[in-house]
């Protein structure tokens, strides 16, 4: 008996289709941010796991040509801020959907500082400030490996325990 379903093959495969197929998996929704001589800055981003619990590493794909990127690599540190459900806005500003840049990107809800002193959203569902390990290049993206080195946020304490996820290529709460 065969599949009915016919499996499309490594050489037919265009990134439409592969950007088509990601967007029907739910992702967390974060944003990652740093501190540089220039002041705060950030991005959203859904690409973010858990790579070990000893140390507590985590890893973040980014694209090569990301302001952001750069100020990481420069200062060698990250937060990487998991958003809870009703930061739509928040996440759409740091994707810059919103024509928002620098600072004004702060100024929408409050942020502290945690051991790296990298920007950490205070209602975040949890927030993972790092320093930076390792960087690989793969393809259009470098993978950052961060060591934990201290975690905030609001977690259990908040008052809407919901998270917001990127899924169909929009933001939910679940």
């Amino acid at each position: 008996m065969t599949d009915p379903v016919e499996p499309v093959r490594r050489a037919a495969l265009e990134a439409p289709l592969y950007r088509d197929a990601m967007a029907r998996v739910a992702s967390a929704v974060h944003v990652v941010t740093t501190i540089g001589p220039q002041g705060r800055i950030g991005l959203t981003a859904t690409a973010v796991a858990s790579v070990s619990d000893t140390p507590p590493t985590v890893l973040v794909s980014v694209a090569r040509p990301s302001r952001t990127l750069a100020v990481i690599e420069a200062s060698g540190v990250f937060c990487v801020n998991t958003l809870p459900g009703g930061a739509e806005d928040l996440a759409e500003i740091f994707a810059s959907r919103r024509a928002i840049e620098g600072e004004a990107r702060f100024e929408t809800r409050p942020w502290g500082r945690l051991v790296t002193g990298s920007p950490v959203l205070l209602d975040a569902v949890a927030a993972f400030d790092c320093r930076l390990v390792a960087v690989h290049d793969i393809a259009t993206h470098r993978v950052l490996i961060g060591e934990v080195v201290g975690l905030g946020g609001a977690g259990r304490a908040a008052a809407d325990p919901t998270s917001l996820i990127y899924r169909g290529r929009r933001f939910e709460a679940i």
